[in-house]
């Protein structure tokens, strides 16, 4: 029997709201009365999924790849950085199985947004929507989460070497 190598990845991203900003999560520009802080685009979904993917693959953070004190990276579509962080995976010899992504917001509603994210994933790390999931819940009223002062991300990821 063939020897299969697999790696497990966690990532987590949390930023404030703040007025005068776009919301943007998964890559999905969701209409809100605020939008997340942060020096990139802040969406919390593909930081915590890049971080998930990175730690997986034994390639470090998000913040050693992308640091916010480079210009560079200053409102950069996170999406752009999915991709950069995809690239570096795969050329560590690494595949995406599937990811499983949850967000933490008591607003707005994202149901309606869900299978959107799920596709911009999907076809930006080329793989089937079937191995992305997107799960959304509140913090039940609780913490900076419950009092509508910021949105988090958690994603954790599988990945297979070859």
């Amino acid at each position: 029997m063939e020897n299969m190598e697999y790696r497990v990845g966690i990532g987590h991203d949390v930023h404030r709201l703040v007025t005068g900003r776009k919301l943007i999560l998964g890559g999905v520009e969701v209409p809100h009365t605020h939008g997340l802080d942060g020096h990139s685009d802040a969406d919390v979904v593909l930081h915590a999924l890049c971080d998930a993917m990175l730690g997986a693959a034994g390639l470090g953070d998000i913040g050693e790849h992308f640091p916010n004190t480079d210009a560079k990276y200053r409102g950069i579509a996170s999406t752009e950085l999915l991709k950069q962080v995809h690239h570096k995976v795969q050329k560590a010899g690494w595949t995406l199985e599937n990811a499983d992504v949850m967000i933490l917001a008591e607003a707005p509603k994202l149901g309606e947004f869900k299978s959107k994210m799920r596709y911009h994933i999907a076809s930006t790390l080329g793989v089937k929507e079937e191995q992305i999931n997107i799960k959304a819940g509140t913090n039940e009223g609780l913490g900076f989460i419950g009092a509508k002062e910021g949105i988090a991300a958690y994603a954790v990821v599988l990945l297979k070497k070859g």
